[in-house]
């Protein structure tokens, strides 16, 4: 055994070896059941999804999305691109603490975002995590006194609005509003005085039943009463449902305009459990400032002991707590009446940061997972048939070179696989399709070098002449259609999208094990062949 064949044996056994242990983690995983496996957790099970090949969304199902960006609500001057741009950074941090393998998020034109989330279980739970803006504003409540004269503000501003029923809304309080009468069947106190209305639980707002308040929020709209407020304040209507006088209902806030710290001051963001007092067992989420962030909020907190400081998410009151003295070390937390699953998504979306403007949902396909089993199952048929039929031609037509030939073809597409497993890639419909004609490149490279052996072979050449003859002559032809097909694949790579890129990655791969394979290991073969004996005729 000479030096050069002892280093190509090494090289085949090792390559070998490495792609078993590559391969292990995907097999094992999708050896377990669909169903089990995707309700399966636990840091076993998380190691596995991390080291394994990924299946695409159309092999697994999932939610494919186009968003678009709300450019009204983007300040004045900002650059959209820009801001989409944003828009994909925070998604893409979301969406990756939400734990969906190999999302594909990209930018269509000025304001559009395609995203395809593959093997999501909870398209619900989806929608509202990249839909969410996620605002966090820190705003003080009004004293008792300054929310009570805006009560009354609007109150006769609506009252007087009814009176003048078909006449332009008035632009500021004047002598007629404060004097109007405050018992018109538009009111929003609805003939009651301020002191009948059972404030929330947190000592401070105005509380109206479930029946009422969507009525009273529409009114406040159409109303346009933010125009009659005095400069530096705004209402703002509870998240969540509140009980007072044993009714459920929510609780209008009026609250300090200018933000005292913003989401911007959050370094970190958590679940947590039992930081709500009046709720013990209820979740929540535990912020973490960072040192400008902990800094406002240890003054602010110092300079309004005794205040209510509502904490304001995408413009509703999540809870507006009383501070009871100055808080130190960066640190304060949201209730209310948030499921375990709300808690963790919502300190997802606050690590991640706000988004900079509103995105809507325009399109939306959802991909079931029993399609993409049927897409699998059709693949994988369409694989084998097309690889067994090619085995069977070979085999026939090159006798034990064919042999030879199928041989490099398996290991072909152990070694794909092997890669793609090992760099955690993702499997698509068109990737197997790259998976197909990389078997074609295989046996194509093969007849090359068989076709080249049997011409030298009728040249009267010698077995061992005829096989170094041939490798020579077949390899100058076998490099340059794959250095053309690998440009080719490259170039698809960096201009294409999701479904194409799957198609160059294995094609790619699929390439250079098929250089390996089709001129490394069947040489290997024929080399072990011809040193051990003599041939008299090769079967070919």
């Amino acid at each position: 055994m000479d030096k050069a064949f002892r280093w190509k044996l090494i090289i085949t056994l090792a390559m070998i070896a490495i792609s078993i242990w590559a391969l292990i983690p995907t097999v094992r995983l999708y050896s377990i059941p669909r169903g089990q496996r995707d309700t399966m957790t636990g840091p076993q099970i998380d190691r596995l999804r991390n080291r394994s090949m990924k299946l695409g969304l159309d092999l697994q199902g999932g939610m494919d999305l186009v968003l678009e960006l709300d450019r009204a609500a983007l300040p004045e001057g900002s650059d959209v691109s820009e801001a989409t741009d944003r828009v994909i950074e925070i998604l893409r941090n979301r969406v990756d603490q939400f734990g969906v393998a190999e999302p594909v998020i990209q930018k269509q034109g000025e304001d559009r975002i395609a995203v395809q989330l593959p093997g999501l279980l909870d398209p619900q739970r989806a929608r509202r995590l990249i839909g969410q803006t996620a605002l966090l504003e820190f705003k003080l409540v009004k004293t008792g006194d300054e929310e009570q004269r805006v009560f009354q503000t609007v109150d006769r501003y609506l009252a007087n609005r009814a009176k003048n029923d078909g006449q332009p809304a008035l632009s500021a309080p004047g002598d007629s509003i404060l004097a109007a009468d405050a018992a018109a069947a538009d009111s929003l106190l609805a003939d009651r005085p301020l002191s009948s209305r059972s404030v929330g639980e947190w000592g401070g707002g105005l509380f109206f039943p479930e029946s009422e308040w969507q009525s009273v929020a529409t009114m406040l709209q159409e109303a346009r009463t933010d125009s009659i407020l005095p400069p530096d304040t705004q209402l703002a209507w509870s998240k969540d449902t509140e009980r007072a006088n044993e009714q459920i209902g929510r609780v209008l806030f009026v609250l300090k305009k200018k933000p005292e710290l913003t989401g911007a001051g959050i370094a970190n963001a958590a679940r947590t459990l039992g930081d709500d007092p009046r709720n013990p067992g209820a979740a929540g989420v535990s912020l973490t400032l960072n040192n400008r962030g902990s800094a406002t909020f240890a003054r602010v907190t110092g300079d309004n002991v005794n205040r209510q400081l509502a904490i304001v998410l995408d413009g509703r009151v999540a809870s507006a707590p009383v501070i009871q003295d100055k808080i130190r070390g960066g640190r304060a937390s949201i209730t209310g009446r948030f499921s375990d699953q709300e808690a963790r998504d919502l300190a997802v979306v606050l690590r991640a940061g706000a988004l900079p403007a509103p995105v809507r949902i325009i399109e939306e396909r959802t991909v079931g997972p029993s399609l993409g089993r049927d897409s699998i199952r059709q693949g994988l048929r369409a694989g084998i048939a097309g690889s067994l039929a090619v085995m069977v031609f070979m085999l026939w037509y090159y006798k034990a070179a064919g042999f030879i030939a199928v041989l490099a073809l398996v290991l072909n597409v152990y070694f794909l696989f092997a890669v793609l497993a090992g760099l955690k890639g993702t499997l698509t419909l068109p990737g197997i399709a790259g998976v197909v004609l990389t078997i074609g490149m295989s046996v194509d490279s093969n007849v090359l070098i068989f076709e080249r052996i049997k011409e030298e072979l009728r040249n009267l050449k010698s077995i061992r002449a005829a096989i170094d003859s041939g490798y020579k002559r077949a390899f100058r032809t076998i490099l340059d259609a794959h250095v053309t097909i690998l440009i080719t694949g490259v170039v698809l790579y960096q201009f294409g999208t999701g479904p194409i890129r799957g198609f160059a990655v294995t094609l790619v791969i699929g390439l250079i094990a098929n250089m390996f394979t089709a001129v490394l290991v069947t040489r290997m073969i024929y080399d072990a062949i011809t040193q051990r004996r003599r041939l008299q005729k090769l079967s070919i």
